[in-house]
């Protein structure tokens, strides 16, 4: 018998770039995703909620997470303190409905946050019940040589964080074993960035099965050991030459997860 799983499937807004927040929603709405995961960055939509909660009622698409703004091209985006670009995603999550709030390890140049970020996101966490999942990241690489630009470390698991989200572009992009990593996060894995890619020095995301991930496999595994967070499709469709051939790719990236969300192949100790 195929198994109903219980994770939701979300729209990374960050899978329809260079199109709009606001095109994410109509998307995610159009293909039948079951919320959205909003990316706060430079897009004036994505950092006001109010316009976010408009976009959500408007299209009956819920936002199940954010996305704390923790790139490099949003180091000014809700403050340049990262400890206020925190508690500014806690507020836009527990006003828009959302259990989750995605964030990144510290740069390594952050030191006074990165020496203080294990206990302030515990911290945080008690202070709220919306969940500060920390995701995996990657050594930078050029050429032959390798930068740690994560502190502590690119690899939470190396931590002691209360959630985690494993990012399979990541996972590719590190050149680590997706599974193990989901092995030793356990149960304190509460969100997933699904995408793919071959292990090149440029974080790929690829849709999920046009890579050397194993993505099915992953979710497979969610399914059969009852995960109830959120699987994001969060994809790079930059490349896409029309807004059809995004809207395909971004398709795909549903129905694969849903194919194999529900799928009873994986046992455990597989």
């Amino acid at each position: 018998m195929v198994r109903i799983p219980d994770a939701k499937v979300a729209l990374s807004t960050a899978s329809v770039y260079p199109e709009s927040t606001a095109t994410a929603f109509e998307i995610a709405a159009r293909l039948g995703y079951d919320g959205v995961e909003v990316m706060v960055w430079t897009d004036p939509v994505s950092q006001d909620i109010d316009a976010l909660r408009r976009l959500s009622d408007y299209h009956g698409v819920p936002v199940l997470a954010v996305h704390a703004p923790c790139l490099l091209i949003t180091q000014r985006v809700w403050s340049t303190d990262p400890w206020v670009k925190l508690q500014r995603a806690r507020s836009a999550a527990e006003r828009l409905g959302a259990s989750t709030v995605v964030v990144h390890p510290p740069f390594r140049w952050q030191r006074n946050y990165a020496r203080e970020f294990v206990r302030g996101v515990w911290r945080m966490e008690h202070e709220t019940d919306v969940r500060f999942a920390v995701e995996n990241m990657y050594p930078w690489r050029y050429r032959d040589r390798e930068m740690l630009a994560y502190a502590p470390d690119w690899d939470p698991t190396n931590d002691d964080y209360r959630h985690f989200t494993v990012d399979l572009s990541h996972t590719a992009t590190a050149r680590n074993d997706a599974l193990e990593m989901v092995q030793r996060m356990g149960d304190r894995l509460a969100h997933v960035h699904l995408a793919d890619g071959n292990g090149s020095a440029k974080d790929e995301h690829l849709v999920p099965g046009r890579g050397s991930q194993p993505c099915a496999q992953v979710l497979e595994r969610l399914a059969a050991t009852g995960f109830d967070g959120h699987v994001v499709v969060e994809v790079n469709t930059r490349r896409a030459m029309s807004a059809a051939e995004r809207e395909a790719d971004l398709a795909e990236a549903l129905a694969f997860t849903r194919l194999h969300l529900a799928s009873p192949t994986w046992v455990p100790g597989s």
